[in-house]
């Protein structure tokens, strides 16, 4: 599969399109959220752990570049890598500890950690399109393919 694309329409649709990703990783896998600044990857993070369970705030994590969340048994943790001044500084964080439990990883701003981050599941890229936005989401593991399946019927 090369990857689907979806129009959303507002905030709401960016927040169900977050809900119907969580059930299809059922709180597991890599996720990598790339787009311009406001383009909506926070809200599709937010969207995601909320449809995990999570009923507290979901901030952006900008300046702790972490955040996790404990939710009915299932860790999740959103990154936001865009204040990264270099990818080395991965290592020190022990990037690689938060990928050995197959927990679900959102990581916003990927590429700014390229070279130390594994392989995703799903790399989701999201621009501004008319008043709403293009969501591309584009599999690279089996895994990723099967959400991509099942969220292309969203269309």
């Amino acid at each position: 599969m090369s990857g689907v694309e979806l129009y959303i329409q507002d905030e709401d649709a960016m927040t169900r399109l977050g809900h119907a990703i969580a059930a299809q990783t059922a709180g597991h896998g890599l996720i990598f959220l790339e787009g311009d600044l406001g383009a909506g990857k926070t809200t599709l993070s937010r969207g995601i752990v909320r449809g995990l369970g999570h009923d507290g705030a979901v901030k952006s994590p900008t300046f702790t570049l972490v955040e996790p969340y404990e939710i009915n048994g299932l860790k999740v943790w959103h990154f936001d890598l865009y204040r990264l001044a270099d990818p080395e500084e991965l290592e020190y964080l022990g990037i690689r500890d938060y990928f050995a439990d197959d927990d679900l990883c959102l990581i916003e701003w990927p590429q700014q950690g390229k070279g130390y981050l594994p392989q995703p599941d799903l790399k989701i890229a999201i621009k501004a399109h008319n008043d709403g936005r293009i969501v591309r989401l584009l599999p690279f593991s089996t895994r990723g393919e099967s959400w991509c399946v099942a969220l292309a019927n969203l269309t």
